[in-house]
């Protein structure tokens, strides 16, 4: 399937103290550091224990979904020091019907500061700034309190039980569904500031 090109975000997406940025080397120790958690590599791409060449290919399999339309994956970075603290990314599979997924993770050195709520909250006002999203999903493991709890400071809200809607590690998972729409007769820009309707 061709996916139609993607416009990176002329300013970074930001929220509290994250900002989202393009991956590059230098951050990799980052993500050698998040394959350490062993649900890590049962839900994405990035090796257990990833080394320096698996954490750089995962770098390039990141670009390469911005370059063939399927999604933006952001390393999310500290907002004053740039420091790379975690990862988010924006699905745009079912993106013809309206629909998006998103997907976040923080390193288990930056965990407990909320860093995660903030950068699913930037992810989500930059995902208004593309006319085509209008709902936005999670699909969360009903023992993940911890992405719960993410979810729930970002604005979105369960909706739901899906029994066994996906494959995790070989098992047939029960996920719970979150999910937050597009405010009403609203758009906004790549930081999620409104847009009153009709301008440019």
């Amino acid at each position: 399937m061709t996916h139609p090109p993607l416009a990176w975000p002329s300013t970074a997406p930001t929220f509290g103290e994250v900002r989202l940025r393009a991956f590059t080397d230098r951050d990799v120790d980052m993500l050698t550091d998040l394959s350490t958690d062993p649900y890590v590599p049962r839900i994405g791409t990035l090796p257990g224990d990833a080394d320096g060449d698996q954490a750089r290919a995962y770098i390039t399999r990141q670009h390469d979904r911005f370059r063939t339309g399927t999604g933006y994956s952001f390393c999310v970075a500290d907002r004053h020091t740039d420091e790379a603290v975690g990862v988010v990314g924006l699905h745009l599979a079912a993106v013809a019907a309206g629909r998006a997924g998103a997907g976040y993770g923080v390193a288990p050195r930056s965990r407990g500061r909320g860093l995660a709520g903030q950068a699913l909250t930037a992810l989500t006002r930059f995902a208004w700034s593309l006319p085509e999203v209008d709902r936005i999903e999670l699909h969360i493991e009903p023992w993940n309190l911890g992405s719960v709890r993410t979810a729930e400071a970002a604005g979105y809200e369960r909706e739901g039980l899906l029994r066994g809607h996906r494959d995790i590690g070989g098992d047939r998972v029960d996920v719970l569904l979150y999910a937050t729409v597009r405010p009403v007769g609203r758009r906004a820009d790549g930081n999620g500031r409104a847009v009153p309707p009709g301008t440019a």
